[in-house]
């Protein structure tokens, strides 16, 4: 087994400055076009605080009851919760980057891909449960790659603390966690599963997580049901278009950073499991017909480890990689941001159809 390398600095002051510039942007452009309809559910749903809900668990509308006591019951106002979130989210994966061996100036090429994908910034402008279950994902990835590189096994609690926290926000983290336990049973390191830690870390997850599996069991299940109608009414369009999203609301030109860090994770072998875990990850959302977005945070934990080798290309194309860079960021604002007149925003809605539900 190839020894894992100790961990380079941490970039903090330029990570710091990329996750600031991104919660800049957002909070300038926080206050445009107007309430999402989710957001005027999650606003009703935090005024009537409860262990759960007919359709999710109870986090974001806590969340959303928190910001607008904080911060005034406005659309700026709720949305500073989302802004924070996102910045740490960036943060997050510059962390994976270096857990991946990238130096300083790779760390920041993550941060940088990071902030000006299409994906980040669009669920970090509105309140959703998509934005705090990115930031879980990242996490629970980061704790994951910091055992497999250090064999740590300890580690197993911190996931496991943050997988109970992201089940009362959304369900869906069962998904990855389950596609990185079964990578590791295929290609290893199979080590780490055998210690007490691992069914401590389940333990943890299940404490956290049981108020909300109390109140769907008292009430019959309901999010249950919601999944299934989803899955049955959009479930081929769903399939149809998986591949195509996942491209696309990453940002197309960010495909060779994800691609490279797939590659370069499958040729070390202690973090091969985490490269796998995409791929499993896309064969079960496509067997339940779930929507793209549902595997695309783990393209950003394949895009951090594309950040050494994307950086040694940017270095020896530097025109060329600023241009891209560019219009990556250019386009991402304007498919998933509120940065067109409302007379223009028929023409992204065909791309991203929450522009129109702000409005």
């Amino acid at each position: 087994m190839d020894a894992p390398r100790p961990v380079s600095p941490f970039a903090a002051g330029p990570v710091a400055a990329v996750a600031a510039g991104l919660a800049v942007v957002l909070t300038v452009l926080s206050g445009r076009y107007g309430y999402h309809r989710d957001e005027l559910y999650f606003l009703v749903a935090g005024q009537k605080l409860d262990w759960g809900y007919v359709d999710q668990p109870p986090l974001t509308p806590l969340l959303a009851r928190i910001s607008t006591e904080l911060f005034g019951n406005t659309p700026m106002g709720l949305r500073v919760v989302a802004t924070l979130a996102s910045a740490a989210t960036v943060i997050v994966i510059a962390l994976l980057a270096r857990e991946f061996g990238s130096a300083r100036s790779g760390q920041q090429v993550a941060a940088v891909c990071a902030a000006v994908s299409g994906f980040l910034p669009g669920v970090g402008h509105m309140v959703s449960t998509a934005t705090f279950d990115l930031l879980a994902w990242m996490l629970i990835a980061l704790f994951a790659v910091k055992l497999l590189r250090t064999h740590d096994t300890r580690y197993w609690l911190a996931l496991g603390l943050t997988a109970g926290v992201a089940l009362e926000n959304k369900y869906l983290v069962v998904l990855p966690v389950a596609a990185l336990l079964v990578a590791l049973l295929l290609v290893g390191p199979r080590s780490v599963l055998r210690t007490w830690w691992f069914p401590a870390g389940l333990v943890i997850a299940g404490v956290v997580a049981l108020p909300n599996v109390i109140w769907q069991f008292q009430h019959g299940w309901p999010q249950l049901t919601v999944a299934t109608g989803i899955s049955e009414d959009d479930g081929t369009e769903n399939r149809i278009m998986f591949i195509p999203l996942q491209v696309l609301q990453l940002a197309p030109l960010l495909l060779p950073v994800w691609v490279a860090g797939f590659r370069r994770l499958w040729k070390l072998q202690w973090p091969r499991a985490v490269a796998l875990a995409y791929p499993v990850l896309c064969i079960a959302v496509l067997a339940t017909g779930g929507k793209s977005y549902y595997a695309l945070p783990l393209l950003y934990v394949l895009m951090a480890a594309g950040a050494e080798p994307t950086l040694t290309w940017v270095v020896t194309h530097k025109p060329l990689a600023a241009t891209a860079l560019a219009f990556t960021a250019v386009t991402s604002a304007i498919f998933t941001l509120p940065v067109l007149p409302t007379s223009a925003v028929n023409l992204v809605i065909p791309v991203n159809q929450e522009q129109g539900e702000q409005l």
